[in-house]
């Protein structure tokens, strides 16, 4: 598929968190976004996107991990720009697709080297879970949606992705179009957006932030009683029951493995990490916990 730079259409350059900014983004759908809508982000559930979309919810909150990004952001561009003199990097702003007026694009860079232009995208991560090899594609699968997302808008075949892990180690990927997972992007998009146009509301999930919204819209506490079905009750006590015994089964399998493990730091079966000993602050006993999951590297998986 040709790309072509035609694509997109400049909107404007807005603080990230201002009212502009949100009025812009409330009848579009951004790149952080398009996971959400596929089920695949951790911050954001497909049930509480749909209601800040229609204004029934408020927008997330900004919050220390957001701020430290914004913080770092311009660290990380430094490492880039120290090991890339090559390219030439500037300031992105908004875009929107001239094909579809409710995709919008905000990259963090738009660099220009020997092979044209290119999205540059600047995160930070607390941990190396779901980060590969630097060098190849393999960033969580949340992030890859969001770069293809931003391609498709701006036209370009190429996105750099650069990471600052643990405030100490730098990486750097690279994510190409795939025109099979932007299509799947694309119509999950134009589904949702349908959606929300429509008032077709998202059935609630499990995800954190859906019980959050829920939370927000009912602050306070009434000395009322409220009849529930019977399925909703025995739906309830079942999953009260089942957190209950896979506590237990979890903290008897830490217990089993810290006396396997001794003073080890980690565990392993294989070649593969399943548990890691470590201590919530300086001066606390260690304890036993899971080892970050590879998450997978293709849309097509959640497709």
């Amino acid at each position: 598929m040709t790309r072509t730079r035609s694509a997109a259409e400049y909107v404007g350059t807005f603080p990230t968190g201002s009212d502009a900014w949100h009025d812009v983004r409330r009848n579009g759908l951004g790149g952080s976004e398009i996971a959400a809508v596929l089920g695949l982000s951790p911050y954001e559930s497909r049930f509480s996107l749909w209601h800040r979309k229609r204004g029934e919810a408020a927008p997330q909150p900004d919050n220390d991990e957001m701020r430290a990004g914004r913080y770092l952001e311009p660290a990380v561009v430094a490492m880039f720009t120290d090991r890339h003199p090559e390219y030439r990097v500037r300031r992105a702003g908004t875009f929107r697709s001239r094909a579809r007026t409710w995709q919008i694009a905000n990259p963090d860079r738009i660099i220009t080297g020997p092979d044209g232009r290119e999205v540059l995208e600047i995160k930070t991560a607390r941990s190396s879970d779901g980060w590969g090899e630097p060098g190849t594609d393999e960033i969580p699968v949340y992030y890859r949606a969001q770069v293809l997302w931003y391609l498709d808008v701006l036209g370009l075949s190429c996105a750099r992705v650069a990471v600052l892990i643990g405030g100490v180690d730098y990486r750097e990927y690279v994510v190409t179009w795939n025109a099979d997972e932007v299509e799947i992007l694309r119509q999950a998009g134009a589904e949702f957006m349908r959606t929300v146009e429509q008032g077709e509301r998202p059935s609630i999930d499990e995800h954190g932030e859906t019980y959050q919204v829920i939370r927000e819209w009912h602050p306070d506490i009434d000395d009322r009683e409220v009849e529930i079905t019977a399925e909703q009750a025995a739906d309830y006590r079942a999953a009260v029951a089942a957190h209950k015994a896979a506590e237990d089964a979890k903290r008897k399998a830490a217990a089993q493995l810290a006396d396997v493990m001794g003073t080890a730091r980690r565990a392993k079966c294989g070649t593969e990490s399943i548990a890691i000993r470590k201590a919530a602050r300086k001066g606390a006993l260690p304890s036993v916990t899971a080892s970050p999951v590879k998450t997978p590297s293709r849309i097509e998986a959640a497709a």
